[in-house]
């Protein structure tokens, strides 16, 4: 670390990201962890994991591109936890939504649950980072690992993929099947 590296990413740094993103960081894991007790600790667990991470890697963290950095340093985290532990199933939600979170409230409608049932688990992804989390442009570029333009293609392609497994939902009656393959087969996460 140079002198001037370590001027910005000293302990005045980390407080002011934490105090801008904690929360946000939070939220990503709440949103995708399953509903029960445990899930709030265990997001306040993996959180606590990514903004330690920050720390360790504070020359790392590009300047302007803070909150995109931590979330993709969050679907990291979020990937090993997954792997040492269960499979997550999609379809499940939080058993008592965020009442302030919009987004949150969204995903307990039936069709919006199997509509995203019926993507790839990249294209649940991409349509969860724009909605959720609020990122578009370079900062989903930044999260995803890929310029600009292949962002761009990659929520274009994914938002096509909505709307069609929302026509799919909604003849199916919130889709009896439930199953990518139901739906023609699983979409590729090529993008």
């Amino acid at each position: 670390m140079t002198p001037d590296e370590a001027t910005h990413h000293d302990d005045a740094w980390f407080d002011a990201l934490f105090a801008a993103h904690a929360v946000a960081v939070h939220r990503y894991f709440l949103r995708r962890l399953p509903g029960g007790d445990g899930s709030r600790d265990e997001a306040e667990d993996l959180a606590a994991e990514v903004l330690a991470t920050a720390w360790r890697r504070r020359t790392d963290v590009p300047h302007g591109a803070e909150l995109p950095w931590l979330y993709r340093t969050a679907g990291f985290v979020l990937a090993n936890h997954r792997r040492k532990h269960r499979a997550l199933p999609v379809a499940v939600v939080p058993d008592e939504p965020d009442d302030v979170d919009p987004a949150a409230l969204a995903v307990v409608d039936d069709r919006v649950r199997a509509a995203l049932a019926l993507l790839s688990a990249r294209d649940r992804r991409i349509l969860l980072l724009v909605a959720w989390d609020g990122l578009g442009g370079d900062d989903l570029a930044e999260v995803l690992g890929v310029t600009r333009g292949g962002a761009d293609a990659a929520l274009s392609r994914a938002r096509s993929r909505l709307r069609d497994a929302w026509e799919q939902a909604d003849d199916d009656g919130a889709v009896a099947a439930g199953t990518p393959e139901s739906a023609g087969g699983a979409q590729g996460g090529g993008a």
